[in-house]
């Protein structure tokens, strides 16, 4: 490897828009893997901190980027060895911790596990975190052991987003009727295509209603929170589960404990950050062994390169990008 590299750096506290630089070996972490970053992608978090719209870093200098594929160049572990394929995402990068943004980066060998032998470097990064996150919810979901494939209908809000997305075709190949709910009607032929059955607009579900309502989903992955989130706790039937990881309509919940004792209702929340290993694995596994390359490719927007992050995150927020977008980091 050469001594220097590009990376994307956060340079302090007055300076939170990411810059594309070049950083030095000794400039890494000093931490026993060593990897070089073949991809990466563009979360919605990657790109308030590359934009420096949202306070991502907690210290500095940081390099940006949650999701990692890359190849161990150096290895001071007993787990890991040269030319091994890994992945990583969460466990505070861009945080706390140096992220995917640069050409090469020193990891944790516990943040790291190995790349899924039937994807490539690009497919885990068109999954990343967004697939890995609903994989979560769907292995929650099924580990409940109240749906069941081809019996009522599963819902997913947020669908067209990237959890969303990824859901419903897992759900879909798993053997679920899954309804997705989102406000852009120009989206259901995609969402079709993933295999999702029926739709219903986010509107239905955004107004606050009663804290009880007509059972109709057997359980949901929910990524939206706040009145959404209520609605579909008081929408649930009898022993049904709902699988919450996120809060893009707001933190709040906006209910009551009658879906819970009145209809036995579970609500599960999912961290996809500091999950534990077994839980990662689990995750993968799903990923690896449901998703065709068909799903993939589907979701995914384009790929960019390092120096084109600003601009992309710029066009995410804008909401001009549907689907994942893949970062080449590593040049050939």
């Amino acid at each position: 490897m050469t001594d220097t590299f590009p990376a994307m750096l956060i340079r302090d506290k007055d300076h939170l828009q990411a810059e594309l630089t070049t950083l030095k070996r000794s400039d890494l972490p000093d931490l026993p893997v060593l990897v070089r970053v073949d991809y990466s992608s563009v979360n919605y978090k990657d790109g308030l901190a590359v934009s420096g719209k949202g306070r991502i870093a907690r210290r500095f200098p940081m390099v940006p980027g949650i999701d990692v594929a890359g190849t161990v160049v150096e290895s001071a572990s007993p787990l890991f060895a040269p030319g091994d394929k890994v992945i990583a995402n969460g466990n505070g990068l861009s945080e706390t911790e140096w992220g995917a943004f640069s050409t090469y980066q020193r990891l944790k060998p516990e943040w790291l596990m190995r790349q899924p032998d039937n994807l490539t470097q690009k497919q885990a990064m068109a999954i990343g975190t967004a697939g890995y996150t609903a994989a979560l919810c769907v292995n929650q979901l099924m580990a409940w052991g109240t749906i069941a494939p081809g019996e009522g209908s599963v819902l997913v809000t947020g669908a067209a987003g990237g959890v969303g997305s990824y859901a419903i075709a897992l759900l879909a190949a798993l053997g679920f009727n899954v309804t997705a709910s989102t406000g852009r009607p120009e989206t259901h032929d995609y969402l079709a295509s993933l295999g999702a059955r029926a739709f219903i607009d986010r509107r239905e579900l955004s107004e606050p209603g009663r804290p009880l309502q007509e059972e109709r989903w057997t359980g949901a992955v929910d990524s939206v929170g706040s009145t959404t989130l209520a609605n579909v706790l008081a929408q649930t039937v009898y022993g049904g589960a709902v699988a919450a990881c996120g809060l893009a309509g707001g933190p709040d919940l906006p209910t009551t404990v009658m879906p819970h004792i009145l209809r036995s209702v579970t609500l599960i929340g999912v961290d996809s950050v500091m999950a534990a290993p077994r839980r990662r694995e689990a995750a993968w596994r799903l990923l690896a062994n449901t998703l065709t390359a068909g799903h993939m490719e589907s979701v995914t927007a384009g790929e960019i390169a390092l120096a084109d992050l600003p601009g992309a995150a710029n066009d995410i927020f804008a909401g001009k990008v549907r689907g994942r977008l893949v970062v080449k980091v590593a040049a050939d």
